[in-house]
C-alpha cells in the first residue's frame, strides 16, 4: 500500500489557495506543500493542471483536484484513512444546508470577486467601472452584514464551509484601505473577519514557506499535530 502523501501546489496569498488550505488544515488532511511563484509556475504543476492556477491537489492515485471549492469538499468529506466524515460540522450548518452555502459561495466567486478585482486594481480599469465595482462590493458586503447579524456566522451558530470560503476574499477587500474598512457600518462583518484573522487556524495556513524547487520534497503540512482543530 502506498504511503505517498497528496501534493498541494499553492501560493500563500491567493484567496482560493487560502480557503483550500483552511479546509485541509481543519480536516487534518496531511499533504506535501509545494509553494509556487505565480510568475514562474513549475512544469510539474502545469503537466497535471494546464490551467495554471492554484490550488492544485494531486492525490496519491493520480487524481487531480484543481478547483478550490472541490479541494475544500474533498478534505472535509474524506479523512486521512479514507473514511468519509464532516470534519466537525462545516458541512452541516445549524441554519440552511449545503445547497444554500454553495449558492452563496458561487455568488461570491462571480459577483463579488469581479468587483473586488476592480477595486483592488483600479489602474487596470476605467473610472466608471471602478465606481460601479465599489457599489457592487458594498452591496455584497451589506448583504453579508445582514446575514451575520443574527448569530455572527453566515449559516447558524458555528463556522461553516461558507464562512471559510468567503473570509479570504473579504480579507482582501478590507486590506485595500484599512481606514475605510474600519469606518464602514458593518460591525458584525468586521467582527466576523477579525475572529478569523486572530484564529490559530488562519495563522497555521498563512505560515511562510520557501518556494518549492523541482526534485525536492516540500514540507509536510496539516498532519494533525497542532494543539486544536477549533477554527476560532
Amino acid at each position: 500500500m502506498s504511503t505517498a502523501l497528496p501534493v498541494l501546489y499553492s501560493f500563500r496569498r491567493c484567496p482560493y489557495a487560502i480557503r483550500a488550505r483552511l479546509a485541509l488544515a481543519y480536516a487534518g488532511f496531511a499533504c506535501e506543500l509545494r509553494e509556487i511563484k505565480l510568475r514562474d509556475k513549475p512544469q510539474q504543476m502545469l503537466e497535471v493542471s494546464p490551467k495554471g492556477t492554484v490550488p492544485v491537489l494531486v492525490l496519491p492515485d493520480g487524481k487531480v483536484i484543481d478547483q478550490s471549492l472541490e479541494v475544500m469538499l474533498h478534505a472535509l468529506q474524506t479523512s486521512d484513512d479514507g473514511n468519509t466524515g464532516d470534519a466537525d460540522g462545516w458541512l452541516q450548518p445549524t441554519t440552511g444546508n449545503l445547497s444554500n452555502m454553495l449558492a452563496l459561495i458561487e455568488r461570491n466567486d462571480s459577483f463579488f470577486k469581479g468587483a473586488l478585482d476592480r477595486c483592488k486594481y483600479p489602474d487596470r480599469h476605467g473610472a466608471e467601472d471602478v465606481a460601479q465595482a465599489a457599489l457592487d462590493a458594498n452591496e455584497w458586503l451589506d448583504t453579508l452584514e445582514q446575514q451575520l447579524a443574527a448569530t455572527g456566522y453566515l449559516f447558524g451558530q458555528n463556522p461553516s464551509l461558507a464562512d471559510m470560503a468567503l473570509r479570504p476574499f473579504v480579507r482582501q477587500f478590507a486590506a485595500i484601505d484599512g481606514d475605510a474598512w474600519a469606518a464602514k457600518p458593518w460591525p458584525h462583518l468586521q467582527a466576523w473577519l477579525q475572529r478569523f484573522l486572530d484564529s490559530a487556524l488562519f495563522a497555521e495556513v498563512m505560515q511562510t514557506h520557501s518556494v518549492w524547487v523541482a526534485g525536492t520534497s516540500g514540507p509536510v503540512v496539516f498532519d494533525g499535530t497542532r494543539p486544536s482543530n477549533n477554527p476560532e
